[in-house]
């Protein structure tokens, strides 16, 4: 069956938010959820974009499994894996446009000051204890705000890792969170089939981009990915506070 102009689209937009996992190591649902929540209900297009996010993720782990050390990752994954249902529950529980206000606010102001301030002297204190908590703090985040990797993206960067060793952190911990949070809407019975087909439709584009960003992460050095993550933190916080900007000035 040939494409419409809403399956073009999409295919797009799963190639550019590929790209852009690929290139960064997180984002792929800021770039795509955005597209795919235009033309598609929330229940097809979310695990859509958790499964376009896990394989994006897993192409790049391959990618760079070397640098992965396993009890750096260990911390985080246990304390996403256990932060995660706690996220969930609290979309029944508390305003969700409010955490993300929040959440919004400290991402904007992080990235701005990051941006105009010089690098700062690594963190090195807290160990696997203070690690874990982060990717607690990203689990919670991620299951109510969909932001699992913003956090543990930033602590990496405040840790003082290279670029390898930084997403070789965090993108095997948004990874984990994704799989986990798909299971976790299996489990319910959330998954349909429009989302199963319209996965299938997008897998080549996002193989395809997750391919093309990890060939231009490679043409970029340490200072110039520190801003492309730092540009794309702001994106992400401009993205949550733009609905309550635009009630505001509506």
């Amino acid at each position: 069956m040939p494409f419409d102009g809403t399956d073009l689209v999409l295919f797009g937009a799963a190639f550019a938010a590929a790209l852009v996992s690929g290139l960064a190591g997180f984002a792929f649902a800021l770039v795509a959820a955005g597209a795919f929540l235009q033309f598609l209900p929330p229940t097809t297009a979310v695990p859509i974009v958790l499964a376009g996010s896990a394989v994006a993720q897993l192409f790049s782990v391959v990618a760079l499994r070397r640098a992965i050390v396993w009890p750096r990752l260990r911390p985080f994954v246990v304390g996403g894996l256990l932060g995660l249902p706690f996220g969930i529950y609290l979309l029944t529980a508390i305003e969700p446009s409010g955490f993300r206000l929040l959440v919004g606010t400290f991402l904007v102001a992080y990235s701005l000051y990051a941006l105009a301030a010089p690098k700062p002297q690594p963190i090195a204190a807290g160990g696997a204890l203070a690690d874990g908590a982060i990717g607690a703090i990203g689990g919670v985040m991620g299951g109510l705000a969909a932001l699992s990797g913003a956090v543990p993206t930033i602590w990496c960067g405040l840790r003082g890792w290279p670029r390898d060793e930084a997403r070789a952190v965090y993108q095997p911990y948004i990874m984990v969170m994704q799989v986990a949070a798909l299971a976790m809407a299996a489990a319910a019975g959330a998954i349909d089939r429009e989302a199963l087909t319209g996965f299938a439709v997008a897998l080549p584009a996002i193989l395809a981009g997750a391919w093309c960003g990890m060939r231009l992460y490679r043409r970029v050095d340490d200072r110039q990915f520190r801003l492309i993550v730092l540009w794309l933190l702001l994106a992400s916080g401009v993205a949550l506070l733009a609905p309550r900007l635009w009630a505001a000035t509506g």
